[in-house]
C-alpha cells in the first residue's frame, strides 16, 4: 500500500563546510565499502547500493548507516560504491550492476516514461539541497534565472537532477531550454575550477562544494534550495530529494531485503535527529573531516534540518516533482505518470511500527 504522510517541519538550513571535503570521496569513487568499517564475514545477504557521491552531505545516511552497525544488525553484508552524479548511479541500477541506488527521488518519474518501473523506498530529505551559484566575475550579469540565456550553466551531469532543477528554472522565468547550455562538471573541484576558469558562467551544487567557492570568493549565491522555504519559492512546494531508490520487480521479490534496509536507514534517521552534529561526525569515517573536525561537525549541523526523521514521502512532495519535470521535459509533459508508482511507504511504515513496538516492550 502506498501513500503520502506527514512532513517534519525544517530549521532554516545554514552553510558551513570544509573546503576540500568533497575530494575524500571522489577519490575512493568505484571502490566498494562493506559492513560497520569492517571487511564483512560474507554471511550477511549482499546489497549492492550506488551513491551519487559518498561525500555529498546530502546523502550522508549511507555511509553513517554502514558505521552506526545498522546492515549488519540487520544481517545484511551492503557495499557502498561511489559515483559523482546521481544520473550514474541511476544507469548503475537500471542495468542491474547494482540493486539499489542513493539518489534524487525525481529519477524515478523519469524512468517510468522511459518504461522503466522504479520506486523510492525510503525518503531521506523533503528539499532539495541543491544552490545555484554565479561566478564572481558574472554576479553582475546574472541576478536572477531569468538571465540564463544564453549562458554556460554547469550541472553534476547530463540527465542528473541539477540538469532537471536548472531547466526548470530557466523555462520558469522565460528561458527556453534551448537558449542556454548546460554543461556537466560534476561536483567539488571539477565544478569550481570550471567556474574559476570561466567554462561555465553559473551552475547548481551542494555542500560542501557550494562552502568552497564561498571560502574562495569564487562565486556568490543565486538561489539557495537548501530550505523548505527556498524550496518552496523556487519550485512551489516540498521537493523530495535524496532516497534510495529501486528497480520495482527487485523490491517485489525481495521484499524480506528491503524491509532490512528500510530498517537500517529508518533508524539512521531516527539516530541522526536525536544526536547532535558533532556525534554524527564522530562516526563518519576519519577522512571526511579532512584534519578539521570542528568544521566538519559544522558542516554536518548546517544540512541536518534537510532530513525526514522517518523515511517518509512529504505530503504533496511527488506532485511537485511532477509539476518541475513536466515544465521543460517533454516526454513526461506529454505523458501520464502515476506517481503511485514511484514511491512506497510500505517499508518506511512497517519499520516504524517495529521500532515503536520494541520501544514498549522495553
Amino acid at each position: 500500500m502506498r501513500k503520502t504522510a506527514r512532513y517534519a517541519s525544517l530549521a532554516a538550513v545554514g552553510l558551513l563546510a570544509l573546503s576540500s571535503l568533497t575530494a575524500c570521496a571522489n577519490d575512493a569513487a568505484g571502490a566498494a565499502s562493506t559492513g560497520s568499517g569492517s571487511k564483512g564475514d560474507g554471511k550477511g545477504t549482499k546489497v549492492k547500493i550506488m551513491v551519487g557521491g559518498l561525500d555529498k552531505v546530502i546523502y550522508l545516511p549511507a555511509m553513517l548507516t554502514q558505521r552506526l552497525g545498522y546492515f549488519d544488525a540487520e544481517g545484511l553484508d551492503v557495499e557502498l560504491l561511489s559515483e559523482p552524479a546521481g544520473v550514474q548511479a541511476e544507469t548503475a541500477l537500471v542495468s542491474g550492476q547494482v540493486q539499489g541506488a542513493v539518489g534524487f527521488y525525481d529519477h524515478t518519474l523519469d524512468l517510468q516514461v522511459k518504461g522503466k518501473a522504479v520506486e523510492s523506498v525510503v525518503q531521506f530529505s523533503h528539499a532539495p539541497g541543491e544552490v545555484e551559484v554565479v561566478s564572481t566575475k558574472k554576479a553582475g550579469d546574472i541576478t536572477s534565472p531569468q538571465d540564463f540565456k544564453g549562458k554556460k550553466l554547469g550541472v553534476t551531469g547530463l540527465g542528473a537532477s541539477t540538469d532537471f532543477l536548472t531547466k526548470y528554472l530557466a523555462v520558469k522565468n522565460g528561458v527556453n531550454t534551448s537558449e542556454f547550455t548546460p554543461v556537466a562538471v560534476g561536483a567539488g573541484p571539477t565544478f569550481i575550477s570550471a567556474l574559476e576558469k570561466g567554462s561555465i558562467d553559473a551552475g547548481m551544487t551542494t555542500d560542501p562544494t557550494v562552502a568552497t567557492i564561498l571560502d574562495k570568493k569564487a562565486g556568490k549565491i543565486l538561489l539557495d534550495m537548501r530550505t523548505p522555504e527556498g524550496s518552496e519559492k523556487a519550485l512551489g512546494g516540498p521537493y523530495p530529494s535524496s532516497s534510495l531508490y529501486m528497480q520495482t520487480d527487485w523490491v517485489n521479490g525481495h521484499k524480506d531485503t528491503v524491509q532490512k534496509l528500510a530498517n537500517a536507514f529508518v533508524k539512521t534517521l531516527k539516530w541522526m535527529s536525536t544526536h547532535s552534529a558533532d556525534e554524527i561526525a564522530a562516526k563518519m569515517p576519519a577522512d571526511y573531516s579532512q584534519g578539521n573536525k570542528t568544521l566538519y561537525a559544522e558542516a554536518i549541523k548546517s544540512t541536518l534540518p534537510m532530513f525526514t526523521d522517518d523515511g517518509v514521502m512529504p505530503a504533496n512532495g511527488p506532485e511537485t516533482v511532477e509539476k518541475v519535470l513536466k515544465a521543460f521535459n517533454p516526454n513526461i509533459k506529454n505523458a501520464e505518470v502515476d506517481l503511485s508508482k514511484t514511491y512506497t511507504t510500505e517499508f518506511v511504515d512497517k519499520a516504524a511500527k517495529a521500532a515503536k513496538a520494541a520501544k514498549s516492550s522495553g
